[in-house]
Formats: C-alpha cells, structure tokens, sequence
C-alpha cells in the first residue's frame, strides 16, 4: 500500500510540475508569435492552469502528510542508522518549504483568478515562479530521498 501511494505521490508532483512550468514560463512570456520550440512551450493559456496547479498541490501536499508518518518511522530512521545527517535536513527543508508553497496558494489564486490579468503582473509573474520553485525543489529532493531509500 505504501509503495502504491508513493508512486502516486510522485506521479501527482510529475503533474503539478507541468502545469506549473507551463504557467511559469507563460506568465514571463512577452507577446509574439511562437515560432520556436521554446516559445510554443510558453504560449499557453496561463489562466487556465490555476485550478489544476492548486487542486495538483493540495493533493500533493494531502497525499505527502498522509505518507508522512510511515516515511518517519522507516526511512528517516533508517538515514539516522547510516548517519546521512543532510538527508535528513533536506527531507525537513523540504517539508518546511512545502507548507511556505501551501500558505502561497490562496496569494497565487488571487492574482490569477480574481486580479484582473493587465493588473499586479510582476507580483503573479514573482508567486507563479515561486510556487514553481518549490514544486521542483520538492519534486527533486522527494526523488533524490526515495533513490537514498532504496539504497540503504
């Protein structure tokens, strides 16, 4: 069962971070044609992934508090046996961010849904990159903790 969520865990984070990098990307676009790979990447529809970004992150958030206790007693004790002291922190860090990027959400649901979109435009560019970077951090550091696991 645990194997299950955590698979599932990493596919919503997997989720989120499209979504997210999409909008991120499309919030710092300047309007002209998209001709390049790059510049297709970022023409989409920001708006149109504020809802999915935030349903994405709470169930992340959910579904990572729900895992947390069995991570706790098997895993971070077992990083403890071994004496990999920055894994711990960064688990913890990461912890600590995920809850910042949580209390971000209702600032990012703001500017994207209720703001008008030609109003506060940096101050949604500056929260959508935020709320993007700790998607990865967390993505990263969950995907770099789970290899340490399946080596000790």
């Amino acid at each position: 069962m645990n194997v299950f969520l955590v698979i599932l865990h990493a596919l919503i984070s997997i989720a989120l971070i499209g979504a997210i990098t999409h909008q991120g990307f499309s919030a710092w676009r300047r309007p002209a044609p998209a001709r390049a790979f790059v510049d297709r990447f970022r023409a989409v529809s920001a708006p149109g992934y504020t809802a999915a970004v935030t349903v994405l992150y709470v169930a992340d958030f959910a579904l990572g508090a729900y895992i947390y206790p069995a991570y706790v007693l098997d895993v971070k004790a077992s990083l403890a046996d071994a004496g990999l002291n920055m894994d711990i922190f960064l688990f913890q860090a990461k912890e600590h961010i995920s809850v910042i990027g949580l209390i971000l959400l209702p600032a990012y649901w703001h500017y994207w849904k209720r703001a008008p979109l030609n109003e506060d435009v940096m101050t949604r560019r500056y929260v959508t990159s935020l709320l993007m970077l700790i998607s990865w951090w967390n993505l990263v550091i969950g995907h770099l903790l789970n290899n340490t696991r399946g080596m000790l």
